[in-house]
């Protein structure tokens, strides 16, 4: 929380002195002198002055006095107020430095060598200190942060509105959250507003006779093209990969309810468990809707999702992972003929509007699976393919119903993940007018909490970083000189974006963003408003220029994010908050902190996965065989240094995570450079007060304490099996232990754990 110090200058308070001469009377002035006033005569030799002269020669010198001693108090004034300002800077940095001091110490175990583990170094103190809250599945130092903007977000929110007119987003983002608050409402109305739905599409409990009258097609289209869910493959608008000027329909993979398809498979006991827990999720459910024959349906339900997930293939499969090999763009004549079961021209016409031609060209990212999902969707009896597509609504919308659902879903995350109790409402609303209302929360936040200067500082960071990568290109042996000017030519034309964009802070724009209705009363309603409304806007971008400046997350996001297809790196004003980022700290913790975040998502650009756009964000081979060649190569060495580490008697999938881990990698080394290059320009920092570490120990150590997590040991499972981002002990030791500079910061003898003979190296 920021500080206002107030400097006030105390003022002598001076008094008007009055006093009458009378004759053959003296009066006493209050600087202790007598005026002797004689009405004797004078003698003729000394000229007489008269009462006026004498009162106005004492008052020229009162004047002149008064003059002396106010120009006295205004020059000791001045040189006050700018020792004082001189004071206040010094005062502001020593309480800086000292809550920097307080933060590193606390989260540090001195005890732990770091040359031996640094992560448990950096981060035991923090781990002995914290506990995870009963509501959530991980907590850590970045989660902190959140705490601290979901507060000031909440905040926001319960302000009165001061746009109040009809079309305003500040009032539909206030209503919204108040709407979702409102859990007498939406108890009172249970499962009425999702029988509402169903029966739109044709309701449960589907007649016989009405069977020969199905249409599969028809539910395809409102499944998708009215509340927006996947069921059998995803539908989406999407900036074409091989042609970033345009937007072109893609469509992949999709339909699946668990997060990854192994767990439809029960290979462990771990995923029987899931399974189990998913069963009877749907159950209860379906109770709750008033299905008849739950578990028939329930069983049925599964087993298609099995038949999906054995035809599905794991993102973490090396197909999935080569952007190049997935790509295949058809028109929409070859697309029937890879999966004719489905009437593709019916359906893209009416979800967009459009009178598409049979030549129109979509990109299609899994082409066997639609040729089999083609198959299967054939051969499947009718009452399992519609009581499937409806469970897929059901499973999207459910978190918005009344208590008993929501319970419903809890049990099935505890069972997942681990979670002990569930989040309470408001932040559950916060999470929804996030999703929901994005950009009108994050004017609101942006106004409120970020400074412009913020912007321009972490601005000159990014800079630095830049021109780190920019001259180590000259570094690397193993890339060729036509590869370094493609790579360098990329680096010229990423565009980063910091803080926000600036139409938020242009009400009558922002208003245009959210052209539904809210109200206050009508949660499940809203929230169909906003989902037909994204689908509106996502469609109407078939048609429209490219507007590569768009934000994908709201600026009170606490996240970063490089899109390659888009060459463009953003930094919301969300994630450059205390203490990842604050101006007041040393350089050492903010290049530690959020430097190395710029640093990574930087080296995202160059990874295995964004090095294969080009600096126009097209999907274009821009390396020399020969440098491709020996990238490859050294990539190969990440992936076998981290598919040696064990987390739970589980390891860590080194081709899953090598995307992650060249960026971790990179971006510690390009913002360490970053940093010394500042030292060189800036001189060297004070030392943090009662810490005996240098600033070059400090930003490693601030690097680490990025990422001190707790995780509950279920959601450890889940995150081996489908984060593409290693466990954090192992992001820390894994991207520490392969740079030479940290070895010699930290004195590490050569073969230390920390510091092995033979490295990893990328970037």
């Amino acid at each position: 929380m920021e500080k206002t110090y107030s400097l006030t200058a105390h003022y002598d308070e001076f008094q008007e002195v009055k006093y009458v001469s009378k004759y053959n009377s003296s009066s006493t002035l209050s600087n202790g002198f007598n005026i002797q006033v004689s009405s004797k005569k004078q003698s003729k030799g000394i000229p007489r002055w008269s009462r006026r002269e004498t009162c106005l020669l004492s008052g020229l010198v009162f004047a002149a006095g008064l003059c002396v001693i106010l120009g006295c108090m205004l020059v000791l004034k001045y040189l006050s107020l700018d020792q004082d300002g001189q004071c206040l800077e010094e005062c502001q940095e020593r309480k800086a430095f000292m809550r920097a001091s307080k933060f590193i110490s606390n989260n540090i175990d001195p005890t732990i060598p770091p040359c031996t583990d640094f992560y448990s170094f950096a981060c035991g103190g923090w781990l002995r200190r914290h506990r995870i809250p009963e509501e959530k599945l991980i907590y850590g130092t970045i989660a902190a942060i959140g705490e601290q903007n979901e507060e000031k977000l909440q905040h926001l929110l319960l302000q009165p509105v001061r746009r109040n007119h009809r079309g305003s987003s500040e009032r539909k983002v206030k209503e919204f959250f108040r709407s979702c608050l409102n859990m007498k409402e939406i108890d009172h109305l249970g499962a009425f507003p999702m029988l509402q739905v169903l029966e739109d599409c044709g309701g449960w409990n589907l007649p016989e006779h009405s069977k020969h009258k199905w249409d599969f097609n028809e539910l395809l289209y409102k499944t998708q093209g009215v509340y927006s869910t996947a069921v059998f493959f995803s539908l989406t608008v999407n900036l074409d990969d091989k042609n970033a000027s345009r937007y072109v329909i893609r469509i992949d993979q999709d339909g699946l309810t668990l997060p990854e398809r192994t767990l439809y498979l029960g290979q462990d006991e771990d995923s029987e468990k899931i399974l189990v827990a998913y069963k009877e999720f749907m159950q209860k459910i379906l109770s709750l809707l008033g299905v008849v024959n739950v578990e028939k349906k329930a069983q049925e339900i599964l087993l298609l999702e099995q038949d999906l997930a054995n035809i599905t293939i794991s993102e973490f499969d090396d197909i999935r992972r080569d952007i190049s090999t997935m790509y295949s763009k058809v028109t929409i004549s070859q697309l029937q003929q890879i999966a004719p079961y489905i009437k593709w021209k019916r359906l893209l016409d009416r979800i967009f509007h459009e009178n598409f031609s049979e030549d129109e060209e979509v990109v299609v990212l899994a082409t066997d699976y639609m040729q089999k999902v083609s198959d299967m969707i054939r051969s499947t009896p009718t009452s399992v393919l519609h009581n499937y597509m409806l469970w897929r609504l059901v499973v999207v919308l459910s978190e918005h119903l009344s208590t008993p659902f929501r319970d419903a879903l809890h049990e099935l995350s505890k069972e997942m993940e681990g979670s002990e109790k569930q989040l309470e409402l408001g932040k559950v609303c916060l999470t929804q007018a996030n999703k929901h209302f994005g950009m009108a929360l994050g004017a609101l936040f942006v106004e409120e909490y970020f400074s412009s200067s913020s912007k321009v500082k972490v601005q000159q960071l990014v800079e630095d970083i830049k021109y780190i990568l920019d001259n180590r290109l000259d570094e690397l042996d193993w890339m060729d000189k036509e590869t370094k000017e493609a790579a360098r030519t990329k680096l010229k034309h990423m565009m980063v974006m910091i803080g926000y964009p600036d139409f938020l802070l242009k009400p009558e724009i922002m208003d245009k963003e959210y052209e539904f209705e809210v109200h206050e009363k009508t949660y499940f309603k809203n929230i169909l408003s906003s989902i037909r409304f994204s689908i509106k806007q996502s469609v109407k971008k078939i048609r429209q220029e490219v507007d590569k400046s768009a934000w994908l997350l709201p600026p009170q996001a606490l996240n970063a994010y490089y899109l390659p297809n888009k060459n463009q790196m953003v930094f919301p004003a969300g994630i450059l908050q205390p203490t990842l980022y604050d101006p007041d700290f040393p350089q050492s913790l903010n290049y530690g902190g959020i430097g190395t975040i710029i640093g990574h998502e930087l080296t995202h650009g160059y990874d295995d996965w964004g090095g294969q756009y080009d600096s126009f964000g097209n999907l274009i081979h821009w390396w020399t065989e020969e440098s491709y060649s020996k990238f490859l190569k050294k990539a190969e060495c990440i992936v076998d240094l981290y598919e040696n580490f064990t987390v739970y008697n589980q390891r860590v999938n080194g081709r899953l995570t090598l995307g992650e881990n060249i960026a971790d990698m990179g971006g510690l080394k390009l913002a360490y450079h970053a940093y010394q290059k500042w030292v060189r320009e800036n001189g060297p920092e004070r030392p943090l007060p009662r810490l005996k570490y240098t600033h070059d120990q400090l930003f490693f150590i601030a690097f680490a304490q990025n990422w001190c997590i707790k995780r509950r040991s279920q959601s450890i499972y889940l995150q081996v099996l489908t984060d593409k981002h290693a466990p954090e002990h192992y992001r820390v030791m894994g991207s520490v232990s392969q740079f030479e500079e940290f070895g010699r910061v930290f004195h590490c003898p050569r073969n230390s754990p920390m510091n092995p003979a033979e490295k990893c190296s990328v970037w």
